[in-house]
């Protein structure tokens, strides 16, 4: 009788451990995945006296500067503008610093990010080019736009971080340590636990997802693996003081660098329900270029979900007088 319990109690153990197995190996293969993933897209590293700037160069065509947002790096740039601008474009994408083979120098500052996108144009022969940013990467390409006027022929906001009257709280630094510190943990909550993690990528609470909009919100969570190589990027985003500063300071009368003064002709793409880009906030600063224009979607959230043929639509006819859109680039 005893060894039928001990047996009995050995077979639940087994099949936990069967279990556990079959997770880690699902989790070797995926990461796995993701790193070749991202070795496939070709990025190149650039040394600049700004520091080395990894990039990847897609098409032929007009130049678009990609900028990636927070979590991101090249490859999530690229993700977001290749359904936007098509093959008709030269895509330039860039990982700002902390993130993948971009390091984050120890004085890191908004303009020194900056003047490396205006380092790596030097080096690709590139004199002025269209700036896509999204999310926080709108904060480094609208300093880009003011530092460097002459290098950019025009600038496009998607849901652009934007500071203003309503306060987006950051999660407490303890947390995001947490949670996103390692590959397993956030693999095993976007993979398991993903109803839940989608509101990291900023979709509204009790948004009805279409199996399209499923797949894209699965791509997006998946493409910010491997974190650990996006981490101080991310963690120097959301919690520098200087740039937190920085970023505050950006819309007001004292900053060194305002918003009034760049001429530059402006695209601020929104969605009305954007946890993360307010649109109060947003509204606001679109306000303030003096030849901006906003469009506003009604929903979708912070990725603009269901949204891809009218911002691609919205972009094609900004574009469009301003540098030479190429036929079936619609």
């Amino acid at each position: 009788m005893a060894r039928i319990r001990i047996g009995l109690g050995v077979v639940p153990l087994g099949i936990a451990f069967v279990g556990i197995g079959a997770v880690m190996a699902r989790y070797l293969r995926e990461i796995r995945a993701a790193r070749e993933r991202l070795d496939n897209l070709g990025s190149q590293v650039l040394e600049t006296d700004c520091g080395p700037i990894e990039y990847a160069q897609i098409g032929q065509g007009p130049p678009v500067l990609v900028v990636h947002g927070d979590m991101g790096g090249f490859d999530q740039g690229l993700l977001l503008a290749k359904p936007i601008f098509d093959s008709g474009f030269q895509l330039i994408s860039i990982s700002r610093f902390g993130y993948l083979r971009s390091p984050l120098p120890e004085d890191a500052n908004i303009n020194l990010q900056a003047d490396a996108c205006a380092r790596l144009l030097d080096a690709l022969g590139i004199q002025q080019t269209a700036v896509f940013a999204f999310s926080a990467g709108a904060t480094s390409a609208i300093r880009f736009a003011a530092r460097h006027p002459r290098r950019v022929s025009a600038l496009i906001l998607l849901a652009p971080a934007a500071p203003g009257k309503v306060q987006v709280a950051s999660p407490p630094r303890a947390v995001f340590d947490t949670l996103l510190g390692g590959n397993f943990i956030y693999w095993a909550m976007i993979t398991f636990l993903r109803p839940r993690m989608q509101s990291l990528i900023g979709v509204p609470r009790g948004f009805d997802l279409t199996p399209e909009m499923e797949a894209e919100v699965k791509d997006a969570l998946a493409s910010s693996l491997p974190l650990s190589e996006r981490i101080s990027g991310a963690m120097f985003d959301t919690y520098d003081p200087g740039l937190q500063r920085d970023f505050r300071e950006s819309i007001s009368e004292t900053s060194p660098y305002p918003l009034g003064e760049i001429k530059t002709p402006v695209l601020v793409i929104n969605a009305a329900d954007d946890p993360y880009a307010v649109l109060e906030n947003v509204r606001g600063l679109a306000g303030h270029f003096p030849n901006a224009r906003l469009f506003v979607v009604p929903d979708g959230g912070h990725p603009l979900l269901g949204h891809t043929r009218e911002v691609r639509e919205e972009i094609t006819q900004f574009l469009n007088g301003i540098v030479a859109v190429p036929n079936g680039s619609r």
